[in-house]
């Protein structure tokens, strides 16, 4: 009886070119480049997610910086005078208080510099 083989790289193949659906020519085609390509992008998933949460921290702090300056404070005085007033609120929460509830913010302000 004839054993026919390459069952398991066949699945491996079809796994790696899933994997590079949408990718350019020979990163789609070719399954060596596909595999190197497949491993790029993960690295940079990686690290991309951990990059992400410094993007946004730079961003919520010139937010918050921005509306402090508003209130004729600057950021490094508000942060200071909220830790000194254990107002326990973290940057994402006082970015978005900033951009959508100016009047929410001005309140914090004020009553931090009690």
């Amino acid at each position: 009886m004839r054993v026919k083989r390459g069952v398991t790289s066949h699945a491996r193949h079809q796994k790696i070119r899933k994997a590079t659906k949408g990718m350019t020519r020979s990163n789609r085609s070719s399954i060596k480049r596909g595999r190197q390509a497949i491993t790029k992008g993960l690295q940079f998933a990686y690290r991309d997610r951990r990059n992400k949460k410094r993007t946004f921290r730079a961003l919520w702090n010139a937010r918050i910086n921005a509306a402090a300056r508003m209130n004729d404070t600057t950021y490094s005085r508000l942060i200071a005078a909220l830790k000194k007033s254990s107002i326990g609120l973290d940057r994402k929460i006082l970015s978005e208080l900033a951009v959508n509830e100016p009047a929410a913010f001005t309140a914090i302000v004020k009553t931090t510099q009690k």
